[in-house]
């Protein structure tokens, strides 16, 4: 009797901390600005739409650029929710109020959900009223168990360019 105890108490114990690592884990990353792991997004491309957003009245416009021809779909968040997801060499943008930010990407995967957890990156932003910021998103040191994507800010010229030469990435929730 008391052997079967400390094994009902020994995998109680085991699932409560497993259950502890991921919730801590879940924290850390709505910090960083991902949303929740289980949402996924269609993602659509338009390469006939190279418009300049002008920023709402007291907000910043915000692209986020995916530099890469092949690259998987990528989602984007903001302040632990995500925004949009881009795919292969595309963008999208959205308005932001002024202050500071956790902006988060995360590769996008059904099939390796916790590689895909592992690949991503983050960065904190400022913005303020009527800019707009152009992030370019690198891969760096992507392999099958993990990798590291990098935010870079571009000046205007740059933004442009990739804004000329990428498509409109129109995603939205998967249901």
């Amino acid at each position: 009797m008391r052997k079967h105890f400390c094994v009902v108490l020994f995998a109680f114990f085991a699932s409560a901390f497993s259950t502890l690592a991921q919730d801590q884990a879940a924290v850390a990353r709505t910090a960083a600005g991902c949303g929740p792991s289980q949402t996924q997004f269609d993602a659509k491309l338009d390469d006939t739409l190279h418009l300049l957003a002008q920023p709402e009245r007291g907000k910043a416009i915000v692209y986020v650029f995916e530099d890469d021809f092949t690259g998987p779909t990528m989602r984007i968040g903001i302040d632990g929710s995500w925004v949009g997801a881009t795919t292969g060499k595309s963008f999208i943008y959205f308005s932001l109020a002024p202050g500071d930010h956790s902006i988060c990407t995360e590769w996008q995967s059904n099939v390796f959900k916790k590689t895909s957890q592992r690949v991503g990156g983050a960065k904190s932003l400022t913005v303020e009223a009527g800019k707009v910021y152009y992030l370019r998103m690198t891969f760096e040191e992507v392999t099958q168990a993990s990798g590291r994507i990098k935010f870079e800010l571009a000046d205007y010229a740059e933004g442009q360019f990739l804004l000329s030469s990428s498509a409109l990435s129109n995603s939205h929730p998967k249901k």
